[in-house]
């Protein structure tokens, strides 16, 4: 019998000890046995899974470390099962999952079973090759030096401390080689790509399994299919209803900020930061800016610029205030390729398909060459009165030198990034396209932009644009709100009527 099957039987021979089915055999959803299938395959040492909140990952962790601890598929002497969690107490509740599954096992196997609370969590079987035994223990990675268990469930992977969740993790693993054991790494998304456990998920290695229960980014954060994809079991009785889940998505649409990122974490498992952060348009907000009927190019424009760090993007955004025609373009290095580019950004074709479109240009090697993209920025709107080029000043030194070595004449305006500057030039963005002034064309590299771009709001209100992910690219969006708040400024200012002559 293949060792999932077993895996599978047993905890269908469980009962549910707590929730709406509680009483009843414990019956696995589709998602749950392809897990099992694929954490027990042959040759896997180590398998993960990412799903939104409340959808069993405890309880399924749960019932196959009851079942290790018990020699349900697995005969090897003085078992050890480790619950490792960012804190005690997190720990603490797969460890009281485990207890509960245990009270409703039969009283003969329950008389071998000693559970401690003091001095630490432990659930303790004795038979003739024990004791066996499963330890809750916290992200502190010498607490798992020199174990050698045969299961080690890694509970909230994503939410560990970098630091400490890495050692821990080191020492589990290497623990777990001692006697040929299993990792199960269970979580809901981390908040970047770069955390160890998005490297997990993103990444083939051999003897790994991933499952994966995460939507498409940037989707409304009430659509139903996506909340679906991420929260499987609603479908089968296992955590929040649909309905539940749609109410909880009005409420963090109508609270905003922290509430709607820790929602869109949490409940959708996406990977975004739960601090105080907004979207910096809803894409439905953008979309309505695009236009086939593009007003002409007329007055003086202000040109937006945003250059990148090394090997990212450079981008620029050029505005005519009189119209609200809006136009932007960015450049990449040519190494690596775009195709490389997009599948380390996880956006696929993307890049490629912008490159086509004329949105995306290609420059030097690994970097854009300041002064020859400066040049291209100002000889695209060769004829045109420039009203004022607008540049970030963190990097003031490289592009004053660049923009004196074109032989600029344009005036120069530095604006920080941060929430002082920011913070206005955010909103005036959003005010200008909220009055209905801003008209662009269908743009890939914009809808992008604006879609991976965020607000981080500090205590007092005040806010700057940030990745929404660490992966984002959000160039394009930084010089549309460059161009687009000096653009509003300008028209804000009274009109010069010019001198008065009087004569006597």
């Amino acid at each position: 019998m293949k060792r999932s099957t077993q895996v599978k039987r047993f905890c269908k021979s469980l009962t549910v000890p707590t929730g709406r089915l509680a009483g009843r055999a414990v019956k696995l959803a589709p998602y749950q046995n392809r897990f099992i299938d694929g954490a027990f395959a042959d040759g896997v040492n180590v398998a993960c899974l990412s799903i939104g909140r409340g959808n069993g990952k405890s309880a399924v962790s749960a019932m196959l470390c009851a079942g290790e601890l018990l020699g349900a598929w697995s005969d090897a002497p003085e078992r050890e099962v480790i619950i490792a969690a960012r804190t005690q107490e997190q720990a603490k509740i797969a460890w009281n999952y485990c207890a509960s599954f245990i009270a409703t096992l039969p009283d003969d196997v329950q008389k071998r079973i000693t559970i401690r609370r003091q001095p630490r969590f432990e659930i303790q079987y004795d038979d003739h090759n024990g004791p066996h035994l499963i330890k809750a223990i916290s992200a502190d990675g010498k607490s798992a030096l020199g174990s050698s268990p045969t299961l080690a469930v890694l509970d909230e992977r994503g939410h560990w401390p970098i630091a400490q969740g890495d050692e821990l993790e080191a020492a589990l693993l290497t623990g777990l080689s001692k006697r040929d054991g299993k990792a199960l790494i269970i979580s809901t998304s981390a908040s970047n790509d770069m955390h160890p456990f998005s490297l997990w998920l993103d990444r083939d290695a051999p003897g790994v399994y991933r499952q994966e229960h995460r939507p498409t980014p940037n989707l409304p954060v009430d659509d139903v299919d996506s909340l679906a994809i991420a929260n499987p079991g609603s479908r089968h009785g296992i955590g929040p209803t649909m309905t539940r889940l749609k109410e909880d998505a009005a409420l963090a649409l109508a609270r905003g900020g922290s509430a709607l990122s820790r929602f869109r974490l949490l409940s959708r498992n996406e990977r975004v930061s739960e601090d105080n952060r907004d979207a910096l348009l809803d894409l439905n907000e953008w979309l309505q800016c695009e236009t086939d009927d593009l007003p002409p190019r007329r007055g003086p424009v202000v040109i937006g610029l945003d250059q990148g760090q090394s090997a990212s993007m450079s981008a620029v955004a050029y505005l005519w205030p009189d119209t609200g025609r809006l136009e932007a373009w960015g450049a990449f290095g040519t190494i690596p390729t775009l195709e490389a580019r997009g599948q380390a950004d996880a956006v696929g074709d993307l890049y490629s398909q912008m490159h086509k479109r004329g949105e995306l240009a290609l420059m030097g090697q690994k970097t854009v060459p300041l002064a020859q993209w400066l040049r291209r920025v100002v000889g695209h709107v060769e004829g045109e009165t420039v009203a004022a080029i607008v540049c970030d000043r963190f990097k003031q030194s490289e592009i004053g030198d660049a923009l004196a070595e074109i032989g600029n004449r344009a005036p120069v305006i530095w604006r920080g990034m941060g929430f002082k500057d920011g913070s206005e030039d955010v909103e005036r963005f959003r005010r200008f396209i909220f009055d209905g002034n801003l008209h662009v064309s269908e743009s890939l590299l914009l809808r992008h932009a604006i879609g991976e771009a965020a607000v981080f709001i500090d205590p007092a209100g005040n806010s700057k644009i940030v990745k929404g992910r660490s992966m984002g690219r959000i160039d394009a969006a930084c010089a549309a709100v460059l161009a687009v708040a000096e653009g509003a400024r300008i028209m804000g200012r009274p009109q010069h009527k010019g001198g008065r002559i009087a004569w006597g």
